[in-house]
């Protein structure tokens, strides 16, 4: 399971790539499920979405034999 520190440390290996974008509330969202939404803008990244942050992280936690084996990616979306 996914525990705060596994949080807090992929937020400090991804802070130099990654851009901190702001949050925003939604009305429409709030209102449909009763509780305060709010959207990350990801949209402001570089690459235009979240998935640098994913992509960065996991790179960073390789171990030294995996990254000599080198990297591939593969996606049917924008990752791609």
């Amino acid at each position: 399971m996914l525990s705060i520190e596994d949080v807090l440390a992929a937020r400090d290996r991804v802070s130099e790539v990654a851009r901190r974008t702001p949050l925003d509330y939604s009305h429409t969202f709030s209102e449909m499920s009763g509780a305060d939404v709010h959207l990350k803008l990801e949209n402001q990244q570089r690459t235009g979405s979240f998935k640098i942050r994913g992509a960065t992280n996991r790179i960073a936690t390789l171990s030294d034999a995996e990254r000599e084996a080198g990297v591939v990616t593969a996606s049917a979306g924008n990752h791609a």
